[in-house]
């Protein structure tokens, strides 16, 4: 039986930062940590007339950082998500002046007004699994599958540096990719000893892009499967599921962001195939899938993704994904 160690992070104990925080528990590898993460406007967005330039004093709090006993740099950290459940019933979203992928920003000067602050609430139904999204100006309401995932993931920046939980970058971050989702198993490089990992940002849903910049934001209840595989550096965030591969990058331009990902997913794959690096290009090429994350924070992401089917049967970092669901669900 694995050991399980549970965190409840209390009103003051959520950051903001990736580095320059202590831990506040200590994990051990093919441990359960069993936790629960704030949605990104802190839990203070409850209504539609909670603007959040109103009522929010900070953005995107994470619950951590967790220090993982014997993870130093160089070696790759293995979060496999085993649960994560809406906390509440009701899920926000909005949009910002200056903010999104179709208004004026501060690095896209645009002499037109800016958009409106307007908020959403919509209705969760975990039972049900759906999310129900109730317009602001008229009756219409549509019913969306519930698909929870966290969009925030990382770990403590290399260098000492310290990180806004807005960015994502190559220590993780805000991501904002939704297959960050129950089953799956997220590899972040570590950086500093113990790594220093640290999650929130729940989405009840989110479309690929994130185009407004905000999903419908929940605070969810998370259950991971932690692990280290020593010696093997990740350069870029990876993440495996039962049948793909997918690597992620994260710059501006967006393009910038989609050649990393592609360029982590084709030297994976030629590790993994043993295939020399122009075939692992071409065949990537014609066999990869991509689609962005999110086109509107500091630095946008972009992913790409590669069935597993394709590989021959290598399993990436010798099958972790696996065992660390194996041990997920021997707990239940």
């Amino acid at each position: 039986m694995s050991s399980r160690v549970t965190y409840q992070p209390g009103e003051n104990e959520l950051r903001h930062t990736f580095g320059a925080h202590p831990a506040v528990a200590e994990i051990t590898p093919g441990s359960l940590l069993v936790t629960s993460t704030e949605d990104c406007f802190g839990g203070a967005v409850r209504t539609v007339d909670d603007l959040p330039s109103k009522v929010c004093q900070a953005f995107n709090p994470v619950t951590g950082p967790f220090h993982v006993a014997g993870a130093e740099p160089g070696d790759t950290l293995a979060l496999h998500f085993a649960a994560i459940t809406p906390a509440r019933d009701w899920g926000m979203s909005a949009t910002f002046p200056h903010f999104g992928a179709l208004t004026g920003t501060h690095t896209t000067a645009m002499l037109h007004p800016p958009i409106e602050e307007r908020v959403w609430r919509y209705t969760i139904d975990a039972a049900a699994d759906t999310v129900t999204f109730h317009a602001r100006r008229s009756d219409h309401a549509v019913v969306m599958p519930l698909e929870p995932m966290l969009g925030t993931v990382g770990v403590a920046p290399a260098g000492g540096e310290v990180r806004s939980t807005i960015v994502p970058d190559a220590h993780g971050g805000n991501l904002d990719t939704p297959e960050i989702r129950p089953g799956v198993t997220v590899y972040l490089g570590v950086n500093v000893p113990g790594s220093l990992f640290a999650i929130g940002d729940g989405h009840a849903r989110q479309g690929q892009g994130e185009a407004c910049g905000v999903a419908v934001e929940t605070a969810m209840n998370v259950t991971i499967a932690v692990d280290v595989i020593k010696g093997v550096a990740t350069p870029w965030p990876r993440i495996e599921t039962d049948h793909r591969i997918i690597s992620i990058g994260a710059a501006r331009p967006l393009e910038d962001a989609y050649r990393i990902s592609q360029h982590d997913l084709v030297t994976w794959t030629a590790h993994l195939t043993g295939l020399e690096l122009l075939d692992a290009y071409q065949f990537v090429s014609q066999a990869g899938r991509a689609a962005p994350g999110n086109v509107c924070n500091p630095l946008y992401t972009m992913h790409a993704a590669l069935t597993k089917a394709v590989l021959a049967g290598a399993s990436p970092y010798g099958g972790v994904h696996h065992r660390l669901r194996r041990i997920a669900e021997s707990t239940r």
